[in-house]
């Protein structure tokens, strides 16, 4: 019986935590999977390391420099790896015709385009990027329809609700006889902070998870809820759900992923160890299932599972997220933005804790919410509002 040849992964993303977690699990499947493009922002020396291991056929930087200084590690080391920089080179090695799956981890806005550009050229995509969907979701959703592209969630939650939902597909939740879609959140470092409490945050503290390993950005986002507000509006675009049928659960110990309730009274849930490795398995070899490294869950060990409804008062990110979802358009483009802009000044310490709510909160208040017509309104439409948020920073100094 002949063996079929590996599968070429593009990994947009691969210095960060996800891209990392994705290669461990390509390293246990080398007769699989092969890493067929690796990415990065500007980590030159980050991506050196991971083009010493695993050899790719190309290395994308952004920036020029980053990718000379690439260029020069490579040729003095004797790997063959080519290197390409800029945006267009992230499109191109998201839709090139030899890649089989695209890892869509890219963080920010950034990650729009290139995953855009694998739905548009029919890919498996293991969307890892929210801000895809948050920022974009009719358009991204669209693509895939049109394309004929398999996309696959790779957040743990919204990777969990697709392993519960019914396995046909229905025109709409209802008639798959879902009633709603249990959102689980770890309800990050300060569950249990008072407002008072919260005023004092320092970035380190907010960085200290105490569930899950995850880059800066989306830790600050765990500890302000935004995350779990970006999920809420991924999954609407996922799932075909209406606010209504979304309901965040705070679950603090991380063990049940999401969970998905039926008419007939069941709720099915997604159980294991909070490790990345798991999902990104799962989509890399969907519909079978393969090694992911991850242990097995000592449900002894864990013994109780606590559950909390999130409280919106003193983590207004959530509320927002629903109140963007609601309006439409270019609200949560709006929304996303000005939540980037506020993270990165927050973990510069130019802003407080609880000033990033208020941040994003006056963004929208200032913001021109308009219908969704292609990207560069979406583009448009982020930057004015990471306008609008730099100059609320400098009245506010």
């Amino acid at each position: 019986m002949l063996q079929s040849s590996p599968q070429n992964i593009t990994i947009l993303g691969a210095t960060g935590t996800i891209g990392l977690n994705t290669l461990d699990v390509i390293a246990r499947h080398p007769d699989k999977y092969r890493a067929y493009a690796l990415t990065a922002n500007g980590r030159a020396e980050a991506l050196f390391d991971l083009c010493k291991q695993y050899h790719p056929r190309y290395a994308v930087l952004l920036q020029e420099a980053a990718a000379d200084r690439l260029r020069q590690m490579l040729l003095q080391a004797g790997i063959e790896t080519e290197v390409l920089f800029g945006m267009d080179a992230l499109e191109q090695v998201a839709s090139a015709p030899e890649v089989d799956a695209v890892m869509a981890a890219i963080v920010g806005a950034a990650g729009l385009r290139p995953a855009m550009a694998a739905a548009h050229a029919g890919k498996r995509i293991m969307l890892a990027n929210k801000e895809t969907l948050v920022m974009a979701g009719s358009l991204f959703m669209q693509a895939v329809e049109e394309s004929g592209a398999t996309l696959l969630p790779i957040d743990s939650e919204h990777n969990a609700i697709f392993q519960v939902m019914p396995s046909k597909k229905y025109p709409d939740l209802h008639s798959g006889g879902v009633r709603k879609i249990l959102l689980t959140a770890s309800g990050g470092p300060f569950r249990n902070a008072s407002r008072e409490q919260l005023l004092q945050v320092t970035s380190q503290q907010a960085l200290n998870h105490p569930n899950w390993v995850m880059g800066p950005k989306i830790t600050i986002d765990s500890a302000t809820l935004m995350n779990k507000g970006l999920e809420v509006i991924e999954a609407k675009w996922l799932f075909d759900a209406t606010p209504e049928q979304i309901e965040v659960v705070v679950h603090p110990q991380s063990v049940i992923h999401s969970m998905v309730e039926y008419v007939d009274g069941s709720v099915l849930a997604q159980l294991g160890n909070p490790d990345m490795r798991t999902p990104i398995a799962y989509a890399l070899a969907y519909p079978e299932r393969i090694d992911s490294g991850v242990g097995s869950l000592d449900l002894f060990k864990i013994a109780t599972l606590n559950f909390e409804r999130p409280d919106t008062g003193r983590f207004p990110c959530l509320r927002l997220a629903f109140d963007v979802l609601k309006r439409g358009g270019t609200a949560p483009a709006i929304l996303n933005a000005a939540n980037e802009v506020a993270v990165e000044a927050f973990l510069q310490s130019r802003i407080g804790f609880m000033d990033i709510p208020a941040l994003i909160e006056r963004v929208l208040s200032l913001s021109s919410i308009k219908p969704v017509t292609d990207i560069p309104n979406l583009i448009a439409a982020d930057q004015a509002a990471r306008q609008l948020a730099q100059e609320w920073m400098v009245q506010s100094a």
